[in-house]
């Protein structure tokens, strides 16, 4: 069923105001009227319009300063301009301010009719355009998916199998396999591919944000909620929505998003009016929740209610026939973003590649090559332009978050991921420690 399009009228004239009114009803357009420019802009922070019919010449605050506000807002918005004075200077000035047409009073029924049609063309080639462009989006990522190799066979075996299905998914799998480029593969090639996939990083966001963010809020609900705002929830509607780093949410958020799952429906951050939304959840993680269940830190029910498949993505130790694939990948890729040649790399260096550890995976793999191309001045990478002396992650940077960083992880790794060993040799507390470790995406492969 095609959308009903919804339109906004601001004029001061109640005549005008209830003209528009029946005629836009009648033509089957959904229509709310303002008296004036303050209390349009009310109405506008509360819901979204379509299009907007706006007067110019209003007691108080004009047609242009509102349209100006509008597009501050509601940017989403198209508005049409209104005047019985007509000129060519307001006339400008209303379309520099972004608005779409201005039309003079009085009206010609079909003239009016004619531009809200193609206000609502617009519209949907503006949908239209979203839709495909998520769509190209997600198919990029799908082809992020390279590998030959029977592990990374068998990942894309069961993206196929489960794609069709409405069934939750957990993503396992060390920090960098690429868990995410999987979750975009499942929703690329699931019947939700032309609705957006919405990600939400758990394990960036405090409890109180991550509630914000998933469920929306409305306007006043706290200090700076200057609007009404979705949450992630909401714009997942038809679509996917995917939530890394699961394990990391607090007990309070398991039960929150266990009854979210379980009714499609919630409530806004100090709202009252109840949202439905037709969302398929995936979720990823580098720990083990099972475990996490045994020790009563993941609910038991919101896991049962999340695991009903789960597709593990194998390290790239694993996977070491697809190493020269990768690699060739990301210098097409960079040589291609940096506008340089192709270039090769030399076998003596692709070996070395072959045999290094890459505790930080393909993310890891992807950084070295990056680099060895901003860094090197020949046509081929060679073993000079490899930073294989050490395992650190790697970056193309010397500032000093970079430098604690690669510190950091150092330090992990000589204590096996220990965080009382690792904390005490830093002079640290363990909770500074979580926080770093959470700041610069270090995650503990458990």
């Amino acid at each position: 069923m095609a959308k009903k399009i919804s339109i906004l009228i601001v004029d001061d004239e109640e005549s005008v105001r209830d003209s528009l009114f029946n005629w836009f009803v009648e033509d089957g357009y959904r229509v709310e009227c303002a008296e004036n420019a303050k209390k349009g802009l009310a109405i506008l922070e509360s819901e979204s319009f379509d299009i907007v019919l706006a007067d110019i010449k209003m007691p108080g605050m004009d047609g242009l300063e509102m349209l100006r506000r509008i597009k501050a807002i509601r940017k989403e918005s198209i508005v049409i301009m209104m005047t019985a004075f007509a000129t060519v200077d307001t006339a400008v000035q209303a379309l520099k301010d972004g608005a779409f047409d201005y039309i003079t009073k009085p009206f010609d029924p079909d003239d009016l009719s004619h531009l809200i049609r193609n206000a609502s063309k617009q519209i949907s080639l503006i949908e239209e355009n979203e839709i495909l462009k998520e769509k190209v989006i997600s198919l990029e990522n799908v082809e992020d998916m390279v590998g030959e190799s029977e592990a990374m066979q068998q990942v894309l075996k069961e993206i196929e199998s489960v794609a069709q299905s409405n069934a939750s998914v957990i993503i396992t799998g060390e920090s960098g396999t690429g868990k995410e480029l999987v979750a975009r593969a499942i929703h690329a090639n699931s019947s939700r591919r032309f609705f957006p996939m919405v990600s939400v990083h758990c394990g960036s966001l405090t409890e109180s944000l991550l509630e914000s963010e998933l469920f929306g809020h409305e306007k006043g609900a706290f200090t700076g909620a200057i609007y009404n705002r979705k949450g992630r929830f909401e714009m997942a509607d038809s679509g996917t929505i995917f939530l890394d780093e699961i394990a990391t949410i607090s007990p309070k958020m398991q039960v929150e998003l266990l009854r979210v799952l379980e009714s499609k429906s919630f409530v806004r951050v100090g709202g009252n009016k109840e949202i439905t939304s037709d969302f398929r959840v995936i979720c990823a993680t580098n720990r083990d929740l099972k475990t996490m269940v045994e020790k009563g830190t993941f609910r038991e029910d919101l896991y049962y209610r999340l695991n009903v498949v789960n597709i593990t993505v194998p390290p790239l130790r694993e996977r070491i026939k697809d190493i020269p694939l990768l690699v060739e990948y990301f210098i097409r890729k960079y040589c291609t973003a940096m506008n340089k040649p192709l270039i090769t790399i030399e076998p003596t260096a692709l070996k070395r590649i072959e045999e290094f550890p890459f505790p930080g995976n393909i993310r890891e793999l992807e950084n070295m090559i990056e680099r060895a191309i901003v860094v090197g001045n020949g046509k081929k990478i060679t073993l000079k332009d490899l930073p294989l002396g050490k395992t650190a992650v790697q970056t193309t940077t010397e500032s000093l978050d970079e430098l604690e960083k690669n510190h950091i992880y150092q330090i992990l790794l000589r204590y096996n991921w220990n965080i009382s060993a690792t904390a005490k040799a830093l002079k640290v507390d363990r909770v500074t420690l979580y926080n770093k470790i959470r700041k610069y995406d270090l995650k503990q492969i458990e």
